[in-house]
Parts: structure tokens; sequence; C-alpha cells
């Protein structure tokens, strides 16, 4: 008697499925370790599996082929390979879908031929005049090309101005939310709405080439409100300044403007200020003609502006406090000295300009003088500060290529790229005197020569005190009787006494072309011809000759002019 194998638990088949597990990992761990120590082993295994998996695909291509053959032969051939059960199935069932597939094209033809005739007789009983059938066509097509040439559409009217027609109210409500929004955003106005009640819209038939879009039902309501535009907007260092409809027109007005600068040696030409053309909406206040655009380009940001100079007052102060460089300053007032102000003097701080500053830059080619060199021989015999020109100096010659900047017209800068010298300059030879300066030698500054205040300026005056001069030629500083008059400057006493409207007068000559001026003194402290340094005193304050009060005239000859004394004072 023949007993059945003893089934394996779950947990006979978990250890004995883990062994198998464990013992293929041992040999691929065995196999790789040798292949890395034998490369060419490795290869060889590749090789030979290669060839064990084709012969495999053979066999199987075999068998399939000996399976066909044989049902060909009317055999039964029989396999317990699942795949091959299921190709000998199909081969098996396809002359049976055929047969099918053949009966029921059969039947349906034979429907066909049944029902053919009835349906041809039920046509025959209605059928149509060729007339009729003309005119229907004709009406038809009549319909088609009305369809394609109207259509159902929306007019409307803002305050009684047609503003075209829409294909439904939907698109006028989104333009008209949409240009709400516009007009809240480019006039800053959060409130604005368009006035519901002067829009009427009304549906009827209307020609499809006559309806609008969306945007240009939205352009047409927004040219009617006049509020907003949209256009090209120039902007100079961020402010809008106009704009134009035109495309392109800004551009042109702009190089235009360039022309005018531009010459044959131009390398660059360019607005100092930051210019940006854009496209967008705009409040329609600046939407403008391009002449007016030229014009007001040309027009003048600012009015000139001028500043008095003051006691105290030094150049780079003056510069500092107006935002400006001493170079930009010197620019705006040229002819002046920057090391010597003086008060009263009136000074340019700001020009009128124009909105738009042309920077035009030019390279041009010219000879330059070379300065010359000033060699110095000390001389003891002369003063200190004081020079004598042995041999003049001679000036040499250079070929530059420089880039000069014009800002509207003028130069303002101007940097040399290349310099090649032709006649090199000879330097100038000069004693230098060394001997001590005695203390009444001149300064070259003046200071005030007494405490009071000013009770007559300099120039023409009417003070209606009989003999008084009309023009008066210095100033007149008041104070109590017997105040010190001190020398504004070192130098020598020219004249001490009594001198016609001056009464008692001082005159110091200072040897440098100045003479100054003292009168109307109580008494007098110096004699003619006495060397007096700055700050001496004088003489004392007093009322003598054609005077009012007690007072110090006091005057400043240049060259044998007299000159305003505030310009010199310090």
């Amino acid at each position: 008697m023949q007993t059945e194998p003893k089934k394996a638990s779950p947990q006979e088949k978990s250890r004995s499925s883990g062994g198998l597990l464990r013992a293929w990992k041992e040999k691929l761990k065995a196999w790789r370790e040798c292949c890395e120590a034998h490369p060419d082993l490795f290869t060889l295994n590749i090789q030979a599996g290669v060839r064990k998996l084709a012969g495999r695909i053979r066999a199987v291509a075999g068998k399939l082929r000996r399976l066909s053959a044989q049902k060909k032969a009317y055999k039964f051939p029989e396999s317990e390979h699942r795949a091959a059960q299921l190709f000998l199935f199909l081969i098996g069932s396809l002359p049976r879908r055929g047969a099918q597939l053949r009966e029921k094209l059969l039947r349906r033809r034979k429907w066909h031929i049944d029902h053919g005739g009835k349906r041809r007789a039920l046509l025959d009983r209605f059928r149509l005049h060729p007339a009729v059938f003309l005119s229907g066509a004709l009406a038809v097509a009549a319909l088609a090309v009305a369809l394609s040439l109207y259509t159902v559409g929306v007019t409307v009217q803002y305050d009684g101005i047609s503003l075209g027609a829409v294909a439904n109210r939907r698109t006028v409500t989104a333009a008209v939310a949409e240009l709400e929004e516009i007009t809240r955003t480019t006039l800053n106005d959060a409130d604005y709405a368009v006035d519901a009640d002067l829009l009427q819209s009304q549906r009827h038939l209307v020609a499809r080439k006559e309806l609008e879009t969306g945007e240009e039902f939205r352009d047409r309501l927004c040219g009617q409100l006049g509020l907003v535009a949209y256009g090209y907007v120039l902007y100079i260092d961020g402010e809008p300044i106009a704009a134009t409809p035109h495309s392109d027109a800004l551009d042109e007005l702009l190089e235009q403007m360039k022309t005018g600068y531009i010459t044959p040696n131009t390398v660059d030409c360019y607005f100092k200020e930051a210019v940006e053309i854009r496209q967008e909406y705009i409040d329609a206040s600046y939407m403008t003609n391009l002449g007016y655009i030229a014009q007001r380009l040309n027009d003048t940001k600012q009015d000139e502006v001028t500043y008095t100079v003051k006691s105290g007052d030094a150049w780079s102060e003056i510069a500092e406090n107006n935002d400006m460089s001493n170079k930009e300053l010197l620019a705006l007032n040229p002819g002046y000295d920057i090391n010597n102000i003086h008060i009263g003097d009136v000074l340019t701080v700001t020009r009128a300009v124009p909105y738009l500053t042309i920077v035009d830059v030019e390279r041009q080619n010219y000879v330059k003088d070379i300065p010359y060199k000033i060699k110095y021989k000390n001389d003891s015999s002369m003063y200190e500060g004081d020079y004598k020109v042995i041999s003049a100096g001679k000036y040499g010659k250079a070929d530059v290529t420089a880039n000069v900047t014009y800002i509207n017209g003028g130069e303002t800068d101007r940097e040399v790229v290349a310099s090649v010298t032709r006649i090199k300059p000879v330097a100038e030879q000069r004693l230098r005197g060394t001997k001590k300066r005695p203390t009444w030698m001149p300064t070259g500054n003046f200071q005030w020569p007494c405490s009071g205040g000013i009770t007559s300026d300099f120039g023409y005056r009417d003070t209606g005190i009989p003999g008084a001069s009309t023009y008066h030629e210095g100033i007149d500083i008041s104070d109590s009787y017997g105040t010190p008059i001190c020398a504004s400057d070192g130098g020598t006493v020219s004249y001490a006494g009594w001198m016609s409207g001056y009464g008692y007068l001082v005159i110091i000559d200072h040897g440098n072309g100045y003479e100054t001026y003292y009168g109307h003194n109580s008494s007098l402290l110096v004699s003619e011809g006495e060397h007096v340094f700055q700050g001496q005193q004088i003489a004392c304050m007093g009322s003598t000759g054609i005077s009012s009060g007690d007072h110090c005239h006091f005057g400043v000859m240049k060259n044998g002019t007299f000159v305003n004394p505030l310009n010199y004072l310090s």
C-alpha cells in the first residue's frame, strides 16, 4: 500500500526557504570574490551565461514550431507547459471564430435584402417637387448668409454719446470694471467709479463687422471720460513730464535735441538725467503735442539764485552749503579767485537749467603749453617773501589728445588721453630773499582800523551836510571820542596832518600798490615818513573837518583809485 508523502508545515517551509536563501547568498558571495580575483574568469562566465540563455530561447522556439507543424498535420499535440497550452488553445479557436463571423455577415446581408424594397416605396410616396426643394435650399442659404453678416449684440451709450456695439453685457461690465481700476491706480483716487446712470445699453441685431472687443470698447469709454489716457510717457529722473499717443515720436524728439550739440569730433552724446519712455496709462493732462513737449524740455526747472559774501565766508564753505564742489561753483562764477573773495561779492549758486542736460564728449587734438619749473637761489640782501627773476622761464610745447566734455554747450571737463612733448620747458631762475622782514612791512591783508558801527557806506550818498561829498570814497565807522585808530596793515606814513574836509588825516603807503586813509581824527600819534606795523595805534577818533559826529573815515586806494574797503577787510 502506497502512502502519500507528508506535507511540510509553514514553519518548516520558512526554515527550508531561509536556508535556501542563505545558500544562494553564500554562492553569490563566493562567485563575486572569484570574479574580483580573476577578471578573465568573470568575462568567461558572462559569455557562458549568454550562450546558455540563447540555447534556451532556441529550444523554446523549436518546440513552438513543432507544435504548429503537428497542428497543420492534424495531429493532436499535448504539453504540460502552460504557455504551450495557451498557444494551442488560441490556434484551435481560430476556425470556430471564423465560422461565427461568416454566419453573422450572411444574416445581416439577408436582412438588408428583405427590407430594402419597403424603404424605397415609402420614400416614393413623399417625393417633393424640384421647385419646393430649390426654394428650401435658397432659404437655407439666405439664412446662412444673414447669420454670417449679422448677430444679436449690445449697443452702448455714455451720456448720450454712442460708444459702439459689443457682443454682450458681460463685455461692458468687465470693461467698465477694468477702466475703473486703471483710473483709481493712475489718479490715486480710491473712490473713483464710472457713473452708471449715464451708461446705457440696448440689445438688438447688429452687423458683425461693427462689433468691438472689450479692449476697444474700454478705450472708447476712456476717451469719452477724458480722465486718463494710454500712450507713451516721458520720464526724467522718475518724474513724468509729458505724453503722446504716437509711437517712436519721443525717441525722435530726443535724438533731434542731441543733434544740435553733435560735431564731427563727437565720440559720445547723452543725457545727464535718467530718461525713460514708458507705455502706460497716464493722467490725461500730460497728453499733448510734440511741439509743446519740445518747448517744455527746453524750459528751465529753476531760476537763478545768488549769494552775497559776508564776513567770515570762505569759498569752500559756500560751495559745500549749496551741494557743490569748488570747481562747480567756479564754473558758475568765472573770473573769481577762490582764495580771495571779499565781503559784498555776489556769487551765483544756482543757475536756471533746462529739464534735460545734454552731455557731449568730443575728441580734440591741440598743442598745449608745458609749464616751466622755478629754481630758487637764496639772497641775504633781500627781505623774506621778496623774489627777483634772474632768467625768465620758457614754456614747452606738447601735442595733446583729450576727451573734452561739454554740458549744454559749456565745457566742464577735459581728460587728457595722450600727450607727446615737442619742446621741453626751460626752468626760471629766481633770487629768494632770506633777510628778516621788519614788522612794518605789509602783510597783504587789511584789518578793521577801529571798533564801532558803519554809519555811511562806500559810493553815492546824500548826507545833507554842507560841503560833504556826494560820492563817498570810503566808509565811516562811528564810536566814542578818543577811540584808538590803528594801522590796517604795515607800511610807511606818507601823510600826517590837516587836509581840508578830512580834518586831521593819516595816509599809510603799504608799498604794494595800496594806500589807506584815516580821517576826522582828534589827534595824531605818528608823523610823515614813520614806519608803522599792522595794529599799531596811529591816531584818536574825533570829528574834525567836515563831520557831523565822532567817527573814522576809512578809505582804501588801489593803484590810485579808491575801492570799497568792505571787499578787503577781514
